[in-house]
């Protein structure tokens, strides 16, 4: 459960201001109810309050204090899954369709960045190292297929030793360049757009958990728990439900058997002085080929921000430096004397394919979440798709609606053990 900001993340020890909002402690009318205020719940919030709507977002925790204030901050281009899988799966106009729908998205970010003047320190660039030998071919064999049929012109080969010269590590075989990727400050990202929200004419209430939501009359009623003896709730229209990993009951089964919390893990290390300018000498950011994948980047004051591991169960580890710090250690050795000194955990949502579950739960209740770690970009671009459809314009949600998003395997009883046994044998297989 997400109680609010983690203490030891360096997210959160630069972060910029931001008030503390007040519970929800009175019935309230609204257009739209959000839930949730992340990335989707705030990109919805201000898409809608713009456009003239009322709109109350009802936050369990803090502002951001889910993935998108813990996440390691990558913007990678595209859907989660790639073209060519796509357009196996749903044929090539939809594919294109989707393309173009994450080409919006990078857009929208980028323009709610300027625009909004959001300090997030957004720096271009991003890798994709392979962590075995082999896979050049693969590679050559995506980036034409990316420039022939998409017109997507921004990726490139790297070699193994120009990959080590950048990197300032030899653990790597080579990879990719995405030029149109990139890297930013997550938790400030979150807070400039919930500014803007409010700023908009949003109302955002914290520490207001949905605990369910009901018919009454044509309208949806949403109940929140009392709070100092006065419970609060909010009569609406139409209902967006986001939270991602952090997904609970007012979601409903239906959504609960396709989106699955796993927990991942960061640290950040001491300013690294004149040692920065041999680690990642192009301020990329960095994603290898693992099943549980190391990414990593720099800070603005030179620190290296590393995500590695992650587990299955509802706790973290108690360790958390020294968890993250063991991965760290196997692709910079030679950062062993290097402090770390901030770790935290986060906790994010997947599905079977890892396709985004965005679907219309009922009439007028609609849902965004299992990113599967790409939330960063497309977000922000799913919450104003959800606002579209809320004020009448569904084609966005309904094309998301097409990807398939089967439920896990096992039903209530079995899936959490079935999906834990498979996706720890996948993190196994990464280490012989």
């Amino acid at each position: 459960m997400n109680t609010g900001h983690p203490a030891t993340s360096w997210y959160v020890q630069t972060a910029t201001s931001f008030p503390s909002l007040p519970p929800l402690a009175d019935d309230v009318r609204a257009d739209v109810c959000v839930v949730g205020a992340g990335y989707t719940g705030l990109g919805a919030a201000l898409e809608l309050a713009t456009r003239g709507a009322s709109v109350v977002v009802l936050e369990a925790a803090q502002v951001g204090s889910g993935a998108s204030g813990r996440n390691g901050g990558q913007v990678h281009t595209g859907q989660r899954n790639d073209q060519a899988w796509l357009e196996k799966r749903l044929g090539r106009d939809d594919a294109l369709a989707l393309w173009r729908m994450s080409q919006q998205a990078r857009a929208h970010l980028l323009s709610l960045i300027a625009g909004r003047q959001i300090d997030c320190d957004f720096t271009p660039g991003m890798i994709h190292a392979r962590h075995k030998p082999g896979g050049e071919d693969a590679d050559a064999a995506h980036i034409d297929f990316m420039a022939s049929r998409y017109g997507y012109d921004q990726l490139a080969l790297i070699d193994r030793d120009a990959l080590a010269d950048d990197l300032g590590t030899e653990v790597y075989h080579g990879g990719l360049v995405d030029h149109g990727g990139g890297h930013l400050h997550p938790l400030n990202l979150a807070l400039g757009l919930a500014r803007a929200a409010l700023g908009a004419g949003a109302v955002i209430h914290e520490h207001s958990r949905a605990l369910a939501w009901r018919r009454e009359g044509g309208a949806i009623v949403v109940e929140t728990p009392p709070n100092q003896g006065r419970g609060g709730r909010v009569t609406c229209d139409q209902l967006i439900l986001t939270g991602d990993g952090y997904l609970d009951a007012v979601a409903g089964g239906a959504a609960r058997a396709r989106v699955m919390p796993i927990n991942n893990f960061l640290l950040a290390t001491e300013p690294l002085g004149d040692r920065a300018d041999a680690i990642l000498r192009s301020n990329a950011a960095v994603a290898d080929t693992r099943f549980v994948i190391n990414y990593f980047r720099k800070s603005r004051d030179g620190r290296l921000i590393f995500g590695g591991g992650e587990n299955y169960s509802p706790g973290f580890p108690r360790d958390l430096k020294g968890f993250v710090r063991r991965h760290m250690l196997k692709v910079y050795p030679q950062l062993a004397d290097v402090a770390v000194t901030h770790a935290w955990g986060g906790t994010l949502g997947i599905t079977v394919h890892r396709s985004p579950y965005v679907r219309e739960l009922a009439p007028g209740v609609r849902i965004a979440a299992g990113y599967s770690g790409q939330g960063v970009m497309l977000a922000p671009w799913f919450g104003k798709l959800l606002a579209d459809a809320a004020l009448g314009d569904t084609e966005g949600v309904d094309l998301l609606a097409r990807l398939p998003v089967p439920p896990f395997p096992g039903g209530r009883l079995l899936r959490w053990p079935l999906t834990v046994a498979g996706l720890s044998w996948y993190a196994l297989r990464d280490r012989v």
